[in-house]
This record gives structure tokens, sequence and C-alpha cells, in this order.
């Protein structure tokens, strides 16, 4: 019977050990003792030991200090209630390489009757229940010899998933608190299950209110802010009932702010358990765009004044060179039935009112000049100022043009009191009539131009007729132009430098490159030479050399700060060249100025030509770090609504509207608009004939970049740049102290 029962016992063991051996989780059998009783084959391949190496071992061993014992508690807790299933419990094994890894233990009693299989027997063998006899002796019951099974399970994986879930919700929070965006997350019970730092900020909530059992604190303090609270809760009850939904839209605030309020659903997989509200605080945005919007508002109210005044003379109001080109063209075109004459006047000597008592006292003369000739030819079609001291009239149909001619001479010729100073202005003008050869409107002007110079040289203050033998004048002309193709080779071009200065650094930034011809030992004045340049195309050679000699003279000053910089005049007849950003390039490598130390300026009327090629030349030069200056802004009448296009990077306010400002009280709109208008393109703005300190704190209050005049000093030549400079300081010095 003994054998029968050891050879069951026998059997039972197998095949509770079969059992245990199916299990993934490391299961010991631990006696009383602290010895393993029994071991699985996973136990085995956790701590690292082979099969049956660990029956008998102390337990004990295959944990990491600390926790050795971890398993006599268990056993312990286990006797005293065993009915208990306790959690797991967090522990260290030792792996047998002498390697600590984290586990998870739990463990549970193995009754007598369980146990019998593996508990040892008076002679090291199993023995029966009860001793060899089969009854239980006096130590033999109860569940204290039974075993504690102790199951084991690495944790390992889990710590990487739980670094991984860590990294996660720290970017998650991270991400929540930089965003710029105030975030909420309502639960579908309608209570609050996350929101972020900046969603406080936002709305003001402080944050013991959101701990609080009842939303209804938090809901009062937004409804209480917004503007339309009637609004504002009925989309969230419509959200309410479309869980599904997405919903944008902007709330209005009593304060006077603005947010945009982004709300879609909160998903875990397929299941809505949310919705998430993101607030963006758009304030700014709205106001800048309401600014934007008043801007552009009044722009568009000064650019309808400017396009006005694109067929205007700004300075005197009279029609310019564009309406009455066309007024001349028109009236060629009519049936010869009636006569068209043109009257061509200049005034005499006008440079030296200008030298001697200033562009303001000039630009004041030209005002009167214009006053009375309006007022000597009330029936012309047209009296125009084609530009600098150059006046025209159109008649047509008029039976007397000459007595008409002679009355503008003599109402002309009547004292004025220009800044305290009493003048007499004086003209010669001429009279060019079509005849009964047809000729086209160029010519007809050109012999009006033939007939004022003749009346210059007849001695000034009169006007005479075309004839044909006025063309001795043009003669005279041209004896002009053979000198001016050998002024270059003659040395008798020269360059005068005046200073720009910039009245934030307080410093002269710029100097513009100025033609001179000294001829004969006279100066030919450049508004004389420079256009017959351009007619004759004398001006690439003339343009050559005044730019070289500007940047050898002042290569010295420019190489002393990079920030300085050289303003040569540009003519489109020199653009035409398809050589000239080639020679450009070339003159300031030879002199040793850098590209980016220039400034190359052209008025608006290089624009006009439709050949694309001048815009290339410049556009190639900018390439290269050169700048590119508008001179004379706002006295061309159709490049404005093109200067967002066009390759500039300056624009040069011309000196008649400069010349508004008198007391630096008034108010002109034109003038700031075009300041703001070039401002708001990225292009900076420089003030030409700034010769008050009135004007000068006039245009810095406005914002200008530099200015430019008499103020700060008069044209010098190169030997006398000290000069300019000193005088430029000390004129800004005197602004600084005003």
């Amino acid at each position: 019977m003994n054998d029968s029962w050891s050879h069951g016992r026998t059997a039972a063991a197998q095949t509770f050990g079969t059992v245990l051996d199916a299990s993934p989780d490391a299961l010991l059998a631990i006696a009383a003792d602290g010895s393993i009783a029994l071991a699985n084959a996973a136990a085995g391949r956790l701590f690292g030991y082979a099969a049956g190496d660990l029956t008998g071992r102390d337990h004990r061993t295959l944990l990491a200090e600390g926790f050795r014992s971890e398993a006599d508690q268990l056993f312990t807790r286990l006797r005293a209630r065993p009915a208990e299933h306790p959690p797991p419990r967090e522990i260290y094994g030792l792996h047998s390489s002498g390697t600590e890894f984290p586990a998870e233990a739990t463990g549970s009693l193995l009754p007598w009757e369980a146990a019998l299989p593996f508990h040892p027997g008076p002679f090291g063998a199993a023995s029966a229940p009860g001793g060899p006899e089969g009854r239980r002796g006096p130590d033999d019951g109860g569940p204290d010899h039974g075993l504690l099974l102790l199951s084991v399970r690495g944790t390992s994986h889990r710590q990487a998933a739980d670094a991984d879930l860590r990294e996660a919700m720290s970017l998650l929070t991270a991400t929540l608190e930089s965003t710029a965006d105030g975030i909420l997350v309502m639960s579908t019970e309608g209570r609050v299950a996350g929101f972020n730092d900046q969603f406080l900020t936002m709305w003001g909530i402080p944050p013991e209110l959101m701990e609080g059992d009842s939303e209804e604190p938090v809901l009062r303090l937004i409804i209480e802010q917004v503007a339309d609270p009637a609004g504002f809760l009925a989309r969230i009850r419509a959200l309410g009932e479309d869980p599904a939904a997405e919903s944008h839209d902007v709330l209005e605030f009593a304060d006077g702010r603005t947010f945009e309020r982004y709300s879609r659903p909160q998903r875990v997989g397929e299941n809505i358990v949310g919705r998430v509200w993101s607030f963006r605080d758009v304030t700014p945005r709205r106001k800048a765009q309401e600014q934007a919007h008043q801007a552009m508002m009044d722009l568009a109210e000064q650019a309808e004044k400017l396009r006005a005044m694109a067929f205007q003379d700004p300075l005197t109001g009279l029609a310019n060179r564009a309406v009455f080109n066309d007024a001349l063209a028109g009236a060629l075109q009519e049936p010869r039935l009636k006569t068209v004459d043109v009257l061509l006047l200049d005034l005499d000597d006008f440079k030296e009112v200008n030298d001697i008592l200033g562009h303001q006292a000039g630009d004041d003369m030209l005002v009167e000049v214009a006053r009375r000739l309006r007022g000597c030819v009330p029936t012309a079609d047209v009296v125009a100022r084609l530009g600098g001291d150059e006046f025209v009239v159109l008649l047509t149909a008029c039976p007397d043009a000459d007595t008409i001619a002679q009355c503008i001479v003599r109402c002309l010729h009547v004292p004025v009191t220009i800044q305290g100073t009493v003048l007499r202005p004086s003209l010669s003008l001429g009279l060019a009539s079509l005849g009964r050869d047809s000729v086209g409107a160029s010519e007809l002007l050109r012999q009006a131009d033939i007939s004022m110079y003749a009346a210059k040289a007849a001695g000034k203050n009169r006007f005479l007729r075309f004839h044909p033998d006025m063309m001795t004048a043009l003669v005279q002309r041209t004896h002009m132009e053979a000198g001016l193709q050998l002024a270059v080779a003659r040395g008798e071009i020269s360059v005068d430098f005046q200073p720009i200065v910039s009245h934030r650094m307080g410093q002269v930034v710029t100097f513009e490159a100025l033609a001179r011809w000294d001829r004969d030992g006279g100066r030919v004045p450049p508004s004389v030479f420079i256009p017959l340049a351009e007619r004759t195309g004398l001006i690439n050679e003339i343009g050559t050399e005044v730019m070289a000699l500007g940047m050898v003279q002042l290569a010295p000053w420019l190489s002393e700060d990079p920030s300085r910089s050289l303003a040569v005049n540009v003519s489109g007849v020199q653009l035409q060249d398809p050589l000239f950003a080639q020679t450009v390039l070339r003159l300031a490598e030879a002199s040793g100025v850098a590209a980016y130390q220039l400034v190359l300026e052209v008025t608006e009327s290089v624009f006009f030509d439709a050949d694309c090629s001048l815009i290339k030349q410049l556009s190639s030069l900018r390439e290269e770090g050169a700048r590119v200056a508008l001179d004379d802004f706002g006295t061309g009448y159709s490049s404005l609504g093109r200067l967002q296009d066009l390759p500039v990077d300056t624009v040069k306010i011309d000196r008649t509207f400069v010349s508004m400002v008198r007391t630096g009280n008034e108010r002109l709109p034109i003038l700031s608009s075009m300041i703001n208008m070039a401002h708001s393109l990225g292009l900076t703005v420089t003030a030409e004939g700034v010769e008050t300190a009135a004007q000068a704190d006039y245009l810095a209050a406005l914002d200008c970049d530099s200015l430019q005049g008499y103020l700060f000093s008069l044209p010098q030549p190169g030997r006398r740049l000290e000069n300019a400079l000193q005088q430029a300081e000390e004129a800004l010095t005197v602004l600084k102290d005003r």
C-alpha cells in the first residue's frame, strides 16, 4: 500500500510540475525554512539558472539586498490571514550574473494537502499523510507545514514604457503650457478634465476656483466678461446637443478684447469622452487690421490727391509738361481754321535768386510769376510750368498773340517783395505760331525755344517771334555742344559734393556728387549743359567721368566707415548703355569703393520708357549691393502708382514739397503721406532743398530718414570736403540744441 501511495504521490508531483511550467511567470514553491521546494522553467529563465538548480536553494539568494525578507513577510501575513489576497509587491531580483532587475511578486499558500507531494518525510523522502503509517503527527497538521507559492514577474519592459509615457506626458504638459492659446478640456459629464495656465490668465480665473466641486462660479465669471452672454451659452448648448461637431467663432468682450474660439470633440478611439476648447487672443491682430484698413483709406485719399497732382505742377498749381504736350498735340490735329501759338518763357538770371536768397525765395518767385501769368492770359488753352523757371502758354484761335506776349512781359516785369527783398522779375519769351507749313508739336515747341534764347541773347526782358534767322542761336548752341564734346578730354569737368545728413545719427551719411563744367573762365550751369549732354549722348562720357572723379576723391572718407555712401546722378540715357552696370562696378573696384556704398539717383522719367533693359541695369547693380534712389519724387505723373514695382531703395522728395514748410506749423498731409507711403513699401526717404531749421524739424517729426540742402552745406569741391562736413555737423548740433 505504501508503494501505491508513493507512486501516486510521484505522479501528482509530476502533474503539478507540468502545470507550473506552463505559467509564463516565475513560480517558486518555498518551504517554511525559506528553501525552494520547486521552481518552474520560467523561474530558471528569469533568474538565469539551469532547470533543477533552484530546488533546495534558499530563495533569499534570488533577491536583491533590501528585498530578501519580502517572502518571509508575505508568508507570515498569509498564515495570519489565509483568505487575504495581497496586492503585488515591487521588488528587485538578483540574476545569476549578479545584475539586479525590477519585478513584482505576489504569493499564496498551498494548503497542506496540495503541498504534500513536496513535503519532506523524516528520512528525507516523501512521507504519507500521518507519517509512515498514514497518521498525522502532532506537528504535521495545519497550514504551517504548507508551502508559499511565490509568483515573480519581471517589470523591466514596464520601466521603458513608463519612461516613454512620462516623457509623452511631460511633452504634452510643456506643449500645453507653452502655447499662447488657452486650453480647457471638459468631460462629457460637464466636468473640468484639464486646462493650462494660459486659460486661467486669459480669463482672469483664480486657480483655486477651478478646484471647487461646482463649475458654476467659473462659468459665471466667464459670462460676465463676454459681450454677448446669450450667444455664448447658445453655442455651448448647440455643441452639447451635437457632441461630434467642431466649432470656430469669434468672441467679443465687454472690455474690447477679441478671442477666437475653437472647439472639437475629444476622442479615445471611436468614443467621444469630452470636448476640447481653445481660446486665442486676437485683439492685437484685430486692432492692427483696423489700423491698416484706416491707413489704406487714408492712403487712398492721399493717392487720389497725388493723382490729381499728376497733371499739376505742385509748386505753382499750373498744368505740367504732360498736360501741355497732350493739349498741343490735340490742337495741331484740329482743322486748320484756327491759329495755334506757343509762348515759351524763361526767367532771366533766376539762378541768382536761388544762390543769393535761397531756394525758398526762388520758389516764392515762381509762385508769383505763375499767378501773374495766369492773370495775363485768362483765355489761354493751357498755362503750364515745364520745369525749373520755364513756363509755356498755348493759345488757339487767338487774333493777336504778339499783343498777349507783350502784355506778359510787361505784367511780369513789376517789382515783387520776396522775403523782405524787392525784386523785379525779368523774362525772355519766345513766340512760335503754326504757319502755312504744317509742323509737329515738338518742332513748334523747338521754334519757340529758339526764339526764347534769341530774346535772351538780344538783351532779355523781351519777347521775340520765331524767324528762320534765329537759327544763329542754334548755331551758338551747337558751338556749346562742340565744346562739351571736348570737356572731358580737356579736364573741364569737375565734381562738387553736397552732404546728406541723418538727423537721428547726427552726422553726414552720404555725399552727392554733382557735375560741374568750367569753360573759358566761366562755369556753365548744369541746367544748361546736362540737358544738352543728354540730347547729344555725351552724358555717357560725362557721367562716367563724374562717377570716377567722385569715387576717387571720396574713397578715403568712405573707407573710414562702411555705412557711408556716395550718391551719383544717373541719366536714363546712361542706363540705355548695356555695359553701364559693368562700368559702374569696374570704377568702384578700381577706386576701392564697395558697391554697397554706391547710391544711383535716377528721376521718375527713366521708368516711363517701355525699354525694360533700364530696369535690368538697375536690378543687376542692386544685386551687387548698390542702392537706387528715386530723385525728384512726386514731380512725375505716371510712376507713383508703380512705386512698389520699381527697383528702388530710397525716394528723394523734391524741394518743391519741402518748400511748402515755411513756419513749421503747417499741416501738410501730402508730405506726410508721401513719407508714410514710402516707408510702408520698405523704402527710406531723403528730403531735398532743406534750407531752414523749421523745415528740418518738420521733416524729422515726420520720420524722414535723411536731409539735404543749403541748411547743412552748399555743394563744395573735393578739396573743401572737410569744410562741408564741419558745416553740416554744426548745423546738426544747432538743430539738436533747439
